[in-house]
């Protein structure tokens, strides 16, 4: 199987970018809906997974290179609703609890591991590992 890329992930690239694009770009145009909403939601697992997971395996927390578990996603998209959903919004008055940031969260995950699993099989059966 083909080594991840980690921070330099096509997909966790695009994420970040498009984060970007949206943050400085769209929202101080658009004042409600998705684009400002939940666009950026669907990217917090694409965009900061590979980045946690990179540094996992720099504190030797992480055994293997390879793509993002079902596991990881797993455990890292109900941490950080945990995070943004429960406990930012009891400590931070800005900050809004809503399901459907946690549904555009779970839509990003689900979305990534697909893609992760589509390209590294896809990688493996070219024989490019």
């Amino acid at each position: 199987m083909k080594r991840f890329g980690y921070w330099r992930d096509p997909l966790a690239v695009a994420s970040v970018l498009l984060y970007a694009i949206n943050r400085w770009a769209l929202k101080p145009w658009v004042h409600h809906g998705f684009w400002h909403d939940h666009f950026n939601d669907l990217l917090l697992i694409p965009a900061a997974l590979p980045l946690v997971l990179w540094l996992q395996r720099r504190l030797k927390l992480r055994l293997h290179d390879r793509p993002p578990t079902w596991p990881e996603i797993a455990l890292h998209l109900v941490v950080w609703t945990a995070i943004c959903e429960w406990i930012g919004p009891r400590f931070y008055h800005h900050a809004t609890a809503d399901w459907r940031d946690v549904a555009a969260y779970t839509a990003g995950a689900i979305a990534a591991g697909l893609w992760w699993h589509w390209s590294a099989n896809r990688t493996d059966a070219a024989g490019w590992a």
